[in-house]
């Protein structure tokens, strides 16, 4: 009997249930193949691009050529992996209570660290007067801003110009941010029903609840990602560096090459950045070294776990013997 085998996307991923597409079958449901199950480190995520047989059984994940990673939620050590193969990473946010440039900042660094391009989206233009005054403060943080109205369609085309054909997007931030409200737009169509933000708290009613790769009228694709409650990075000090590359420049020019930015002689940073920008800086510096160590410690529990069963597995064996 002849096996097809096939290279499709996923769409999206809930627990074991996984939707591909593949352009010419359209969409349908897999299942990992039990050698997958069992002997993947990371399981298939939405963007991904898998091999599948038969439409029906997964049974290798392609190499990733980027990631938006974040720890995983709650107290488990380990790396989630939210989208696959995204081109630009779209961060909106509102021009409400929901801007918060220390939360840009670690989107920022999340972005930097997928290897994803990044795009700051002001949402909610059509609510404020200083449109100006934000896009300049946002503009110091990520050069590439694009103000809009999703409500109103605003500037909306500007954003669309950046999405190509063929290309993979993500739209990223805090639940209320009017990502929803954009996706419709963008799509042309209301793909979700989408309800007014509440006054009393400012979050939307509709709430995307998993991740799923959408095509939209032009042949680009986009992510649409839930509001991330909890963001914990998963990355390395050289991404916070790329969120932060006037600090890193200015760095360069400090007296001493260990210097903290703490009031040292000759130091060509403090003084010369905004001192909430820098502290923001300082903490997620010592939030992802916190994090190495981890990674470093966990790597060498798991090693001494692998060869303690090892030993333990010959011992057995000469005692057979």
């Amino acid at each position: 009997m002849h096996h097809a085998v096939e290279t499709a996307r996923v769409v999206s991923a809930a627990r074991e249930r996984f939707l591909l597409s593949i352009p010419t079958a359209g969409e349908f449901y897999a299942a990992l193949s039990g050698h997958l199950r069992h002997t993947a480190t990371l399981w298939p995520a939405t963007g991904d691009w898998v091999t599948v047989r038969d439409r029906a059984t997964i049974e290798d994940v392609h190499p990733r050529r980027t990631a938006i990673v974040r720890k995983r939620a709650g107290t488990s050590f380990g790396e989630q992996v939210l989208a696959a193969n995204v081109d630009t990473v779209l961060i909106v946010t509102g021009l409400d209570h929901d801007y918060n440039p220390r939360r840009l900042e670690r989107y920022l660094v999340l972005a930097a660290e997928s290897g994803a391009q990044p795009v700051v989206v002001l949402n909610k233009v059509d609510l404020h007067a200083s449109v100006a005054a934000f896009v300049d403060e946002t503009s110091r943080l990520c050069p590439d801003v694009v103000p809009i109205s999703a409500r109103t369609g605003e500037g909306v085309d500007g954003l669309e110009s950046r999405l190509t054909p063929g290309q993979t997007s993500a739209l990223i931030g805090s639940s209320g941010a009017g990502k929803s409200t954009l996706l419709n737009r963008l799509l042309g169509r209301s793909h979700m029903r989408t309800g007014e933000v509440r006054e009393s708290d400012h979050r939307g009613r509709h709430t995307t609840t998993h991740r799923e790769l959408l095509t939209l009228p032009n042949g680009a694709f986009v992510i649409d990602m839930p509001g991330l409650r909890e963001l914990q990075l998963w990355a390395d000090p050289e991404s916070v560096g790329e969120a932060f590359a006037e600090i890193e420049e200015l760095a360069q020019q400090c007296r001493y090459r260990d210097c903290q930015h703490q009031g040292e002689p000759g130091c060509a940073v403090e003084g010369h950045v905004d001192s909430a920008r820098l502290a923001s800086y300082r903490k997620l510096q010592r939030e992802v070294a916190h994090l190495e160590r981890q990674q470093d410690l966990n790597a060498s529990l798991l090693e001494k776990r692998k060869w303690k069963a090892i030993h333990k597995a010959h011992r057995n064996i000469d005692k057979r013997s």
